[in-house]
């Protein structure tokens, strides 16, 4: 779907992303975008967040193994006692 809407262009080149296209995009901050130009158009494409790139990269945690505490009570030092 084509969802176009003026904007202006501030003295610092900077412009605002209206909330419509914002929500259908689903963009939210601090995020990053790649611009370039296309056959004379001004092209931003959000970028993927680096949490999101790294989705899956990481193992899961490991099963956490009971602890028996008679033998955790073989390792204290009670002589300062």
């Amino acid at each position: 779907m084509l969802t176009m809407q003026t904007v202006s262009i501030t003295p610092k080149w900077q412009i605002h992303i209206p909330v419509s296209i914002r929500e259908e995009l689903g963009l939210t901050t601090p995020a990053q975008a790649d611009v370039f130009v296309e056959d004379e158009k001004i092209i931003i494409r959000p970028k993927e967040s680096k949490i999101m790139r790294m989705g899956g990269s990481l193992s899961g945690k490991k099963p956490i193994r009971p602890i028996n505490i008679d033998k955790i009570r073989d390792y204290i030092d009670y002589s300062d006692l």
